[in-house]
């Protein structure tokens, strides 16, 4: 089916990406379905993984919990998310998703604008304060 009229989007024709931080499950982009506006991605990311400290410059996003827990951070403020819960995360705003438990997270990311411009993330995982924010008592994560 042509992008232009797709309205549903089936497990067959969502598009897989393994990324460094999750499995991504692309279900809303533009080359699935035709939009300017959004984005969603389920992500799956294994114990001790994290996508940590960065930020979209020019998105804004929602993540919300499907299964598992999530360390997330926002800024220098960080709680623990489980299944239903979600967080906000403004344009610029320096945020870090965390997974230091023993099960699968499972959460959708969805960022807007779709169409936004470069670049889409920046990380500052290696730059202080944020490589060393969550101390030793958190653990590290690959």
């Amino acid at each position: 089916m042509s992008i232009d009229l797709r309205r549903f989007v089936t497990a067959a024709e969502k598009v897989d990406f393994q990324s460094a931080w999750t499995l991504e499950e692309w279900l809303c982009r533009g080359d699935i379905v035709k939009n300017e506006e959004l984005l969603m991605v389920r992500a799956n990311m294994e114990p001790r993984r994290c996508h940590p400290f960065h930020n979209h410059p020019t998105r804004e996003e929602l993540i919300y919990i499907i299964s598992g827990r999530a360390e997330q951070w926002v800024g220098k403020e960080h709680r623990v998310l489980g299944p239903g819960e979600m967080v906000f995360i403004p344009k610029g705003e320096i945020h870090g998703t965390y997974n230091p438990y023993n099960e699968r997270l499972v959460f959708l990311a969805i960022l807007s604008p779709a169409k936004a411009a470069d670049p889409g993330v920046l990380d500052y995982s290696t730059e202080e304060p944020w490589a060393s924010l969550r101390g030793a008592e958190f653990g590290h994560c690959t």
